[in-house]
């Protein structure tokens, strides 16, 4: 993916972020909570408010304490285990010093954004650990014109984590992406496959792709345009959604125009629609932007007959004669 595409990618998300509904917060545990940088953290000492703060966390991961030289390090640390080491540096000065540390603002998450076909486009304020089903539940699951395919794209990685975590994606070598990048299947996700529910991390852009289409025209009852889902779409299944054949149309040889990539013209194949239906030949498998044309049956000497007797006096000039 070229840096063009990453950029159209994030042009997509500020654009979605306009029409998203406000952040949902998925819960928010105060313990457990691991501080990372970006963070703000208040401390308010009882009766001794010359020991007050209100930091933030460096990028480094470490924050100033009144009255210290060193910096405390916080990355990746609960506001307990924060709260047990200043009131030790505090107890230099002051005797049993009650404490109240608590993070305030929680900068180092950037929200999770979900868009592309589900029902509700949201952003997500994550505090505790979550995973692409639930998600997607939230925003009222896909929407009819989803194709079954979710993009995952991992703007941040994991705050903390040991080298070889599992959440800590490689970033994608084709296109010379630097934004790590996994696919997901929703069919997949559905039938309970572990590998197809990842972990969600904050920073991440969910996008739910929109399936492919495929035409049907010609002689059929409803002709347009047909989302390719994710399992795939039988010919039959194609025409059925087209409200099926009408009384004109060919159906022993249905043409099915198939784009292939660096050809320019499209492959031309014809299928017997009536053997499939008997279970005499079998279905196909349509392709992205397949077009299937049904075309109209040659008439019978029967109808030809029949089309000129009603239309004989519509047909026929009669001369009229002046007075």
């Amino acid at each position: 993916m070229a840096r063009s595409t990453i950029f159209a990618l994030f042009t997509l998300v500020f654009a979605a972020s306009l029409s998203i509904t406000a952040q949902v917060p998925l819960a928010d545990p105060t313990q457990g909570y691991l501080i990372g940088p970006g963070d703000e953290i208040t401390g308010k000492v009882l009766g001794e408010t010359q020991f007050d703060f209100v930091a933030t966390v460096d990028e480094d991961g470490k924050f100033e304490v009144p009255f210290f030289d060193k910096p405390v390090n916080a990355r990746c640390r609960t506001e307990g285990e924060l709260r047990t080491e200043v009131s030790k540096l505090l107890a230099r000065y002051l005797k049993k010093p009650q404490l109240s540390l608590r993070v305030t603002k929680r900068d180092s998450r950037p929200p999770v954004s979900l868009f592309g076909e589900v029902k509700e486009q949201q952003k997500f304020q994550l505090t505790r650990r979550v995973q692409l089903l639930e998600l997607i539940s939230y925003a009222g699951g896909e929407s009819e014109k989803s194709g079954g395919v979710v993009q995952v794209f991992r703007t941040l990685g994991p705050v903390c984590s040991t080298p070889n975590d599992p959440n800590r994606w490689a970033a994608s070598t084709d296109g010379g992406s630097n934004v790590p990048m996994r696919q997901f299947s929703l069919t997949e996700l559905r039938k309970g496959v572990k590998e197809a529910n990842p972990e969600i991390l904050a920073g991440d852009v969910i996008v739910v792709q929109k399936a492919s289409p495929v035409y049907v025209i010609g002689e059929v009852m409803r002709p347009g345009e047909f989302v390719l889902p994710d399992g795939g779409l039988p010919l039959t299944q194609a025409i059925a959604m087209a409200s099926g054949v009408n009384r004109e149309a060919k159906t022993k040889s249905v043409k099915v125009y198939r784009v292939k990539p660096g050809v320019a013209e499209p492959e031309v194949f014809a299928v017997n629609y009536d053997s499939i239906r008997k279970g005499e030949e079998k279905d196909i498998m349509l392709q992205a932007m397949d077009i299937v044309e049904v075309g109209k049956a040659p008439k019978s000497f029967g109808q030809i007959l029949m089309e000129f007797a009603t239309g004989l006096p519509n047909k026929i000039p009669i001369p009229i004669r002046p007075i």
